[in-house]
């Protein structure tokens, strides 16, 4: 069967596709030609889905090592618990 249940569609399931032969069906080389351009297009898409995950972690972890080394540098409240100036 070409449908999984519970698991991301991954390239190797696209190319691994197997389809029921019919007498007036589809050309299959043109099916298993198309299949591997979705493929393609599925490994470009994870490979781009990871670079960004591990570019928004580096992104989170400069930006939390960014606020503790600026924690000490916000504006002095002058003892207004609004921390409005007068």
């Amino acid at each position: 069967m070409i449908y999984l249940s519970g698991e991301r569609l991954q390239s190797h399931h696209v190319r691994a596709a197997e389809f029921d032969r019919r007498w007036r069906g589809l050309d299959p080389a043109q099916v298993y030609d198309y299949l591997d351009r979705v493929a393609d297009e599925l490994t470009r898409l994870h490979r781009e889905l990871t670079t960004a995950n591990t570019e928004s972690e580096r992104i989170r972890q400069a930006l939390r090592q960014w606020q503790s080394r600026h924690t000490d540098c916000r504006p002095a409240t002058h003892g207004h618990p609004t921390g409005e100036r007068r």
